[in-house]
């Protein structure tokens, strides 16, 4: 995996909870949600750019 063993992992996971300790669910937490609200801004624009039911050419009902 990129050529990082797990010796690395164990060291960049300790100097994590180094640097965020009791903080780090919080991080965490707020790194879900942007990944939430990025998931939801890229199925609006697919919402936007694929045509639905009343599509060109389709009347609407």
């Amino acid at each position: 995996m990129f050529g990082i063993g797990t010796q690395e992992l164990i060291i960049i996971a300790i100097i994590v909870l180094v640097l965020f300790g009791h903080r780090l669910p919080s991080v965490m937490r707020s790194l879900g949600r942007g990944v939430v609200e990025f998931k939801k801004g890229v199925s609006g624009i697919d919402d936007e750019t694929t045509p639905g039911p009343s599509g060109p050419g389709k009347p609407e009902a």
